[in-house]
This record gives structure tokens, sequence and C-alpha cells, in this order.
């Protein structure tokens, strides 16, 4: 998973191939010049063809002695002379066009850089939170994760404990090269559980019931499904606190009941990773969030008539 966020390697295949832009660039234009060369006007072939015939009428006259000194030596570089102008004559008139080319693979080479350094830019908790299926999940301060008290005990409930962690902190390791593809993907596994119960203790802190308070007023938790509750947002709640035990619901303060979130996706999501003390805290510590409870219940009627409990 976390290696799909990474867009450097495709970065540098779409620029240059592993840091050869320039010289692809070069390569290219240097192509171009000999591809406009064959497809150039009649007309310039025609005045090449002229001047060359002047200089070979002129190459005739000359003495025999400098023809047997210098002859050899006085063709190759007219010769050269020809090929040069040649050149410069076709490169001239098709430089717009090289440099429309250039313009071109210059914008796209930027944004490749831009797009590339965006997805390098983007932390591993902020890709994180952003999956389909985690927006009950709020950002952790790197401050807090990197304060070992707030992560006293998890060593002993998460393998891979100091590789996943510095996955987390998108910290610099080693350890894609000498682990198999298979131990990487527990890696990232055991990076995603880490967080999940480092989570868990920083929402019942201040700056985390802050964050937590921003995504309530956004209904990122959803609504109660309760025609009475009139769509009362909802706060996450687990369980039970031990991981793997049930997977996360959500918690009507105006019912005082929990359901299934409505996303499959979010329906997946381990319930400790919220614990079973967060909403009731959060609505302590909120106390003006708190709704009053609801008095208004359903009554089955047959007819008309109340049905009779027995």
């Amino acid at each position: 998973m976390y290696r799909d966020r990474g867009g450097s390697s495709a970065r540098s295949e779409m620029v240059g191939g592993g840091g050869g832009g320039p010289l692809d660039r070069k390569r290219i234009n240097d192509a171009l010049d000999k591809h406009l060369e064959k497809t150039s006007s009649p007309s310039t072939s025609r005045v090449l063809n002229n001047n060359s015939n002047i200089k070979e009428k002129e190459r005739l006259s000359m003495p025999s002695t400098s023809a047997a000194g210098g002859g050899g030596k006085s063709h190759h570089m007219d010769h050269h002379h020809h090929h040069h102008r040649d050149n410069r004559s076709s490169s001239t008139v098709t430089n717009p066009k090289n440099k429309c080319s250039d313009d071109e693979s210059e914008t796209d080479s930027e944004e490749s850089d831009v797009s590339g350094s965006d997805e390098d830019d983007t932390s591993w908790i902020s890709w994180f939170c952003n999956l389909r299926g985690n927006e009950f999940f709020c950002e952790v301060d790197d401050e807090y994760i990197q304060d070992d008290f707030n992560l006293c005990g998890l060593s002993s409930q998460v393998p891979y404990f100091d590789y996943a962690l510095d996955l987390i902190l998108d910290a610099e390791s080693s350890h894609g090269d000498m682990f198999t593809e298979e131990q990487n993907e527990l890696v990232e596994s055991a990076a995603e559980m880490l967080y999940g119960l480092i989570h868990v203790r920083y929402i019942l802190t201040t700056r985390g019931m802050s964050a937590m308070l921003e995504k309530y007023k956004n209904y990122d938790f959803g609504r109660c499904p309760r025609v009475y509750c009139c769509g009362q947002p909802c706060l996450p709640v687990g369980q039970s606190d031990i991981p793997r035990s049930s997977t996360v619901k959500i918690y009507c303060p105006k019912c005082e009941d929990i359901y299934y979130p409505r996303s499959k996706y979010q329906g997946n999501i381990d319930g400790a990773y919220f614990g079973t003390t967060f909403p009731h805290l959060f609505l302590m510590s909120y106390g003006h969030l708190k709704p009053q409870k609801a008095t208004q219940n359903y009554t089955p009627r047959v007819f008309g008539f109340k049905l009779h409990k027995p």
C-alpha cells in the first residue's frame, strides 16, 4: 500500500530514465535535425546544389600544384563547409519547430517534477488518513509519536515495531533492501496497526479531541440512522479495547445507541483504534454539544390500534 504512494521513480523515468534528461533532450534534437535535413524544401536544395557546382568549377580551375598538394584537403574542407551551411540553413528554417518542441519538453518535465514533488511531500500519516475508508482517523502529531512515553507497551503488541515506526514518521530506513516483498507487506500492515493503537491514545488528549471536533462538525463520522434522531451527528466507538475483537461502530449521543457505519470500507476498521472511552469523554469535554435525549419512540399499530404488549 505504502509503495504506491511514492512517485520519485516514475518521475525519473519520465524525465530522463535515471537522471539523463539533458542527454536525452540533446539526442532527440539531433534526431529531429537529421530528419529535417532529409525533408528540407526543394528551393533550399536547389540553391545548395548551385553553390556546390560553382565551388566545383573553382576547384577545377585552380593550379595543378595546389590540386596535387592540397586538393584532397581542399575538397574535404569545401565538403565540410557545404555540410555546415546545409545544417545551418535547415536548422534556421525549422528553428521555430525545434523551439516549440524544446518548450513542450521543458513544460512536461516541469509538470512531472511538480507532480512528483507533491507526491513526495505527502507524509505517510496524511496518505493513510486520506485513504478511502479511513475518514474516521485524524492526523496524529509527529511530536506525540516521537515521545516514547506515549508508545509505552506498544512494542510488545506490534511486530516489526521499529520498522513500522520509521515508516509512520517517514524516517530513512534501509530495511527495504534486506526484507523480502512479503516482509515489506508485513511492515506496512504493522505500521497501520501501530498508528491505530497510537491514534486511540491521541484522541483522548486535548489536541486529539480538538482534531476530532472538527471532523464531528463536518459530519465525517456520519449521522444517526434512527428517524426520531433527525440526523444527529455521531461519534466513532469501539465495543472493545482489545485489537481485532470487533469493528468500529458509530455512537449517537441522542438515542445513546450504536450502529454500523454506512460505508462498508469504514465498517472494516478495527474498533480498538477508537476505543470504548472516546465518545463519552468527548461529550464530557464539550458538554454544549450533547443533545437532549430522544423522547419520541415509534409505536407499532394494526388498523390504528396499538399492539398489546404481553
